[in-house]
């Protein structure tokens, strides 16, 4: 089972998250009585971690209760522990331990993420994507409006304008609920964690993996051409490149782009000469031009060779 970080109970809604379970019924269901939320905010289980699971539950049996809530066709939704569910079904169980807590959907999917982001092995894309969600259910606003208020807030002290009451009163309650992670403040979030989300889909989706370190696929995120992203990240990630060698394959990358930008094609200086010479009074001169009509008879055997 995956171990925990310490993380200070969040007290959301008036709801005492993970730690109040005192009204939640301990007890033992049928593994097809239980469903998955629509809604999950873990989406990648490690292949190898979760064998790894799957061993230690057959050999001592799933130690931590799956934590659910009742639904009116008497069955129940996950709220937390979907990799000890998924191993249950893999080892073919048929009851698995629970706590049954009567929560509402808001609630669930608050609970859910506190206990997403308690996770030690939870990697940078789903941590930012958690809190971010977390913040938008506490505070009932969009996420884009909590992206909106951290650059607003950033934006106005360094320009030194004063931010509106509602603004204020709203980037206080992102600061309280960032505290309380214990990770992060406003302004931390925004620099560190913000610009996660603008990395191309490939490389996200490989940090969400967890194949590749968050430093690795910022560098290698920098990288426009989709094609030499993708070789460079498969390369990364098969011959456990470094940073520095990362870097330095960038680096020969851009390298080889500002040689082909600077350096004009044949075709280019071929159409630049023709221009220069219609333009030019090398016709005037017999001298030249008969050197000229030599040389274009060359290239037209050239060009019929082909």
């Amino acid at each position: 089972m995956a171990s925990k970080r310490p993380l200070p109970a969040y007290q959301i809604s008036n709801v005492r998250l993970l730690d109040d379970l005192t009204a939640a019924t301990n007890q033992t269901v049928k593994v097809d009585m239980i469903q998955l939320p629509i809604k999950q905010p873990r989406r990648y289980f490690d292949p190898q971690k979760m064998q790894q699971l799957v061993q230690s539950i057959q050999e001592h049996g799933i130690l931590e209760p799956l934590l659910v809530r009742p639904l009116a066709n008497g069955q129940h939704e996950l709220i937390a522990g979907e990799r000890r569910f998924r191993a249950a079904q893999i080892l073919g169980l048929d009851t698995v331990p629970i706590i049954s807590k009567d929560v509402t959907d808001k609630e669930a999917i608050q609970i859910a993420l506190v206990e997403n982001l308690q996770r030690e092995d939870l990697n940078p894309v789903e941590e930012t994507e958690a809190i971010l969600e977390l913040l938008s259910l506490s505070l009932d606003i969009e996420i884009s409006d909590i992206t909106a208020i951290l650059n607003q807030s950033a934006n106005a002290k360094k320009r030194g304008l004063e931010l509106t009451d509602n603004v204020t009163r709203q980037l206080e309650a992102i600061e309280s609920l960032l505290a309380n992670i214990g990770r992060f403040n406003a302004e931390s979030f925004r620099t560190n964690r913000l610009p996660l989300l603008n990395m191309p889909d490939d490389v996200l989706e490989i940090l969400r993996q967890g194949k590749l370190e968050f430093t690795k696929a910022r560098a290698i995120a920098r990288i426009r051409d989709e094609g030499q992203r993708q070789e460079l990240l498969e390369e990364s990630i098969s011959q456990d490149l470094s940073l520095s060698q990362i870097k330095a394959r960038i680096s020969a990358i851009n390298s080889v782009k500002d040689a082909t930008l600077t350096e004009p094609s044949l075709k280019d200086l071929m159409n630049d000469a023709f221009t220069t010479m219609k333009k030019s009074k090398v016709w005037d001169n017999p001298k030249k031009a008969k050197k000229l009509a030599k040389l274009l008879a060359e290239i037209e055997t050239l060009i019929q060779d082909e």
